[in-house]
């Protein structure tokens, strides 16, 4: 535990990673208090799974139009330029919900949020193997998702008296500062130019975007991820949304209640990223490490709809939280050693369409059982889905390694 600990130390300090690091650790604190501020927020106003269902659709359909052409730019221009630009447009946008009134002015900027972050994300994920050595990558995923968890641990503990005290106005400011300050830290970062795809003009943009499609299609590993993935965005679209809804309506628990499973789900995630570095000891060829965690947390889910106690679902959030980061760790470094730099861009978003696509499908399915046969069956129904995902990957990957 020790050596990696050390290992994690010298990688937070590298100069050519710690300004990604911090920003990103700023801003996952923000995004927390706002997550919370607005779920409980549209609740509790509408008091409506479908609303709450609806502000989740206005965060998916951006990344379902807009992806394509958000990997071609991130491919083609300084990823460092995007990153900033998204940082300081998300900035002025959570600053506008301070001045919002009504739910159609909120899912008009959520919908913005989203694109701004469709560029945002994917160049992270694509830029981080330009930084970084490959022996790297895995400690990196796994320090950007621990890190990320903690300040989601205390988010989660502040959100609640943070909103019964001033309001969701104040998460929403503070969340506008954190994008400004990694902006300026991104501004630090010491981006390699890299090989770029060559510039063909507008009309090249729908010929490099059916380019990273082909790839996605054709790449023996990325094309079976790619089915693995829809399944598994079927069943948690939907779970993951309503999980404000089973809090109040199956466990009957108070708008803190939900800050609480968010904090269990933190807690958990937190630690995943260590035990996999335990387990695997840097080791992750086996593709068990990528598909194992949507196993177990289908089971997960499952199990929530069944249980009534408070306590037994913080312990199954907290292995929700386990399995999520594990696996999330895994996939980044699975596809970020498996892709090519020119086309990693255009994966990832295409990924991200594949997921939201079926995750607007889940959100429609799961608001309509939810309000029709209750939230339980959301669960059942969902976690089954996720687990038959994690099945079909293992047995269609199980020949694969990551050398």
């Amino acid at each position: 535990m020790y050596s990696l600990l050390a290992h994690y130390g010298r990688l937070i300090r590298n100069r050519r990673y710690f300004p990604l690091w911090l920003g990103q650790l700023l801003s996952n604190l923000g995004d927390t208090l706002h997550y919370i501020a607005l779920v409980v927020w549209v609740y509790q106003k509408t008091g409506s799974s479908m609303v709450v269902a609806g502000a989740v659709f206005f965060e998916v359909v951006p990344v379902i139009l807009f992806a394509p052409i958000a990997g071609v730019v991130i491919d083609r221009l300084s990823r460092k330029g995007v990153l900033v630009g998204s940082d300081i447009a998300r900035a002025i946008l959570v600053l506008a919900l301070v001045f919002t009134n009504e739910i159609w002015q909120i899912y008009a900027i959520v919908a913005l949020l989203t694109l701004a972050g469709t560029f945002f994300n994917p160049a992270v994920s694509a830029t981080l193997p330009m930084l970084l050595d490959e022996k790297d990558l895995l400690a990196a995923n796994s320090v950007s998702w621990s890190t990320g968890r903690f300040v989601q641990i205390i988010g989660s503990a502040l959100a609640a008296g943070v909103i019964a005290a001033v309001g969701a106005e104040a998460a929403f400011i503070f969340n506008a500062a954190t994008f400004l300050v990694s902006a300026f830290l991104l501004l630090l970062l010491p981006v390699p130019i890299g090989q770029k795809v060559a510039a063909r003009g507008w009309s090249g943009y729908i010929a490099d975007a059916r380019e990273g499609l082909w790839y996605t299609r054709n790449n023996r590993f990325v094309s079976r991820l790619v089915v693995v993935q829809a399944l598994a965005s079927l069943s948690v679209g939907a779970t993951s949304a309503l999980l404000v809804v089973l809090s109040q309506e199956h466990y009957q628990l108070p708008a803190s209640g939900f800050g609480a499973f968010i904090l269990a789900i933190g807690v958990g995630a937190l630690f995943g990223p260590f035990l996999l570095a335990l387990l695997t000891h840097g080791k992750i060829s086996h593709p068990r490490w990528l598909f194992g965690p949507y196993i177990i947390r289908g089971i997960g889910d499952v199990l929530m709809a069944v249980a009534t106690a408070v306590p037994i679902a913080w312990l199954l959030l907290f292995i929700y939280g386990l399995n999520t980061s594990s696996g999330m760790v895994t996939y980044q470094t699975w596809i970020q050693r498996r892709v090519p730099d020119t086309m990693r861009g255009r994966v990832f978003t295409w990924l991200d369409v594949v997921w939201n696509v079926m995750k607007v499908v889940s959100l429609g399915l799961g608001a309509w059982l939810a309000e029709r046969a209750g939230i339980e069956v959301v669960y059942y129904i969902g976690g089954t889905l996720l687990f038959i995902s994690g099945c079909i990957g293992l047995i269609t990957l199980w020949e694969e390694r990551l050398e």
